[in-house]
């Protein structure tokens, strides 16, 4: 890691724990949110790590802004699992959703407490709701296949096993993951609660046996790429030759870099009628949930609907 960024600041600073934080387009929507938020003196800081990084690391980044009186706090993006793993004693304090899901993904301070926080529940939750409306699964008859194990994935199945409405739920959930060990921990989270959803967890790297996995869920199925390939790495977790179900909805949770897996179901969408829909108003949502907590400021619809505004002018 480069010393300047962990250098003390010298004015309020918002970090941003990610890969490639400086193509993100949160560094050109910060200031104007700031001034939005009556806040421009707070600076935007990236912090890029390299994906499943040395602990040590990991505890660097959060004992600086644990340290650092200028260090307001800071949203963490594709780390927030390992973070957590790492630092966990660092911390004075854990949500809820973080206890749940074992990641964090806002870090701030209350009180002199160090407060770690998961908010995807939250934010995919209201991004996963606004994109299949009420009672989706019951009109459909869609099942749910999650292309990754990691933060979000795990965000959207906690989101999906507290819906109360029947129509709400999937019948039944299918997870692919590279690795087992993210597979075995989504599976634990799930155990703990009673649930009508049937969980599938499938340990798999080739993409070729995705497009057949993909191939066998039934029409209207809910397909997300919860992978961070087409971002963080290159790729997609199908092949161009994968066939999505008809009248499926296929979400694309990233917003930037190459998106291969939104390049494929665009290429589809008329002929298998799909619903195509990518990641931004998650991210949208992720940023004011974290901002609110680290900032301690409320953002309410007509706010949050003026954010949006200033983050589409410059994405």
């Amino acid at each position: 890691m480069a010393e300047p960024l962990l250098a003390p600041p010298t004015v309020p600073t918002f970090y941003f724990i990610g890969v490639t934080t400086g193509y993100s387009s949160s560094k050109r929507m910060f200031p104007a949110w700031m001034e939005a938020l009556r806040r421009p003196e707070v600076v935007w800081q990236g912090i890029d790590l390299a994906i499943h990084d040395d602990p040590a690391r990991y505890r660097v980044v959060v004992e600086h802004i644990r340290k650092e009186p200028l260090a307001l706090g800071a949203l963490v993006t594709t780390h927030k699992i390992d973070l957590l793993a790492a630092c966990r004693d660092l911390f004075d304090e854990l949500g809820p959703y973080a206890r749940i899901t074992d990641e964090v993904s806002s870090i701030a301070k209350d009180d002199g407490k160090l407060v770690g926080r998961a908010t995807d529940p939250v934010a995919g939750g209201l991004s996963l709701d606004a994109i299949l409306g009420a009672d989706y699964f019951a009109r459909t008859g869609g099942e749910v296949l999650l292309l990754g194990a990691g933060g979000s994935a795990v965000a959207l199945s906690l989101h999906l096993l507290q819906k109360q409405r029947p129509g709400d739920r999937p019948r039944r959930l299918v997870v692919i993951n590279r690795s087992a060990g993210r597979l075995e921990r989504l599976a634990q989270m799930v155990a703990g609660f009673p649930s009508d959803i049937e969980f599938e967890f499938v340990q798999n790297a080739d993409p070729a046996r995705n497009d057949a996995l993909l191939a066998a869920m039934p029409p209207g199925t809910l397909v997300v790429n919860a992978t961070g390939m087409g971002k963080d790495t290159p790729g997609s977790p199908l092949t161009d030759t994968a066939i999505f179900p008809e009248r499926a909805t296929a979400w694309e949770l990233n917003y930037r870099g190459e998106l291969g897996f939104l390049r494929q179901a665009q290429a589809q969408q008329t002929a298998r009628n799909l619903t195509v829909a990518d990641g931004w108003d998650y991210f949208i949502h992720g940023w004011s949930q974290v901002i609110s907590h680290v900032l301690h400021v409320a953002i309410d619809p007509p706010l949050l609907a003026r954010l949006s505004e200033l983050a589409a002018a410059v994405r």
